[in-house]
């Protein structure tokens, strides 16, 4: 069991950042000795679910077997049929899966199969890959990560506005790499006309497979600036709200924030905040520019409040990960 699910967490995890709206699944299936047989991981929508996917690889085997599912198998017919009756067709006898699902239009997938004879549990195991899907589908908006690098003494970057680079290069090869797992990256206006970004997701000079939306949030007109994301091509909204609803409704699940501190601030003063990711390098400022432009509370007891999740070291680096305290 503990290989299959090892199997499905990790096919899930291969494609988070291709398959908005639809959740990352990962899938396993396992024959009636056990043998794990097929794998699979949700396709781009519109494409097949994690489980047909794995009923695909696994063909005959499947009969008489166990499917491994990170999420409820769906019970609705949407682009694609529905899962749990595809688990049905295929002979499955047990289904045990992390987590239930939260869409109204899709949920009931395991209470379907049990009407039908099937073994159906539900596993204690948190999928970290599905968490911002889940939050979204809760919340109904874009899951929002808000990302920072910063000095041990909380600066972004120093009082001449020099903040190029406060990590390493391990550390800024990590956030190239979780751009593609995002469906887009926001940063304000006055970040695009001081920086000019381009918001891709590189390895060196070479571009990654999966590219995030590149998003600025804020009135002022880019005529003139950010040449290079005119140059690539960049969506731009007045406000919060605005964005988060245009980018809820064009498909878009988990969002990035990555500046500056006044988008930071705003952000934070609407709520909407999920989720921190930190990059925490060995320096020292004593003065600087924060990660906020304002106060969150005057008090201890008025700070908001975060839950760690996980500690990463990156080089001399350090990524603290955090989700909001509800």
């Amino acid at each position: 069991m503990e290989t299959a699910l090892a199997a499905a967490v990790a096919a899930g995890e291969s494609v988070r950042g291709t398959t908005s709206p639809n959740p990352p699944v990962g899938a396993a299936i396992l024959d009636r000795q056990g043998n794990l047989v097929g794998t699979g991981a949700t396709e781009p929508a519109g494409g097949a679910h994690a489980e047909i996917v794995a009923l695909r690889e696994a063909g005959e085997k499947a009969e008489g077997g166990t499917a491994v599912v990170t999420l409820e198998p769906c019970n609705h017919t949407g682009l694609t049929g529905p899962c749990s009756q595809a688990l049905l067709a295929a002979g499955i006898e047990f289904v045990y899966y992390c987590h239930p699902d939260p869409d109204p239009k899709a949920q009931g997938g395991a209470d379907h199969l049990r009407q039908q004879g099937v073994g159906v549990e539900r596993l204690d195991r948190d999928v970290d890959t599905l968490r911002p899907w889940l939050t979204a589908v809760r919340r109904n908006r874009p899951h929002v990560t808000l990302k920072f690098a910063q000095t041990l003494d909380g600066f972004t970057a120093a009082l001449d506005g020099s903040s190029k680079w406060i990590t390493g290069d391990e550390a800024r090869r990590h956030v190239h790499a979780d751009r593609t797992k995002r469906d887009a990256v926001i940063i304000g206006t006055g970040t695009a006309i001081a920086d000019d970004p381009s918001l891709t997701a590189r390895d060196g000079a070479l571009e990654l497979p999966n590219q995030p939306r590149r998003v600025v949030i804020g009135g002022r007109s880019l005529t003139g600036h950010a040449r290079n994301l005119h140059h690539l091509g960049f969506e731009q909204y007045r406000g919060i709200p605005d964005a988060l609803w245009r980018l809820w409704d064009s498909g878009a699940r988990d969002v990035l924030v990555e500046g500056g501190a006044h988008l930071a601030s705003g952000f934070m003063e609407s709520g909407t905040v999920d989720a921190i990711q930190a990059y925490i390098a060995p320096k020292l400022l004593g003065q600087g520019r924060s990660v906020l432009t304002e106060a969150v509370g005057l008090t201890i007891a008025e700070a908001a409040e975060f839950t760690l999740r996980h500690v990463t070291r990156l080089g001399d680096d350090v990524l603290l990960e955090l989700t909001r305290k509800d």
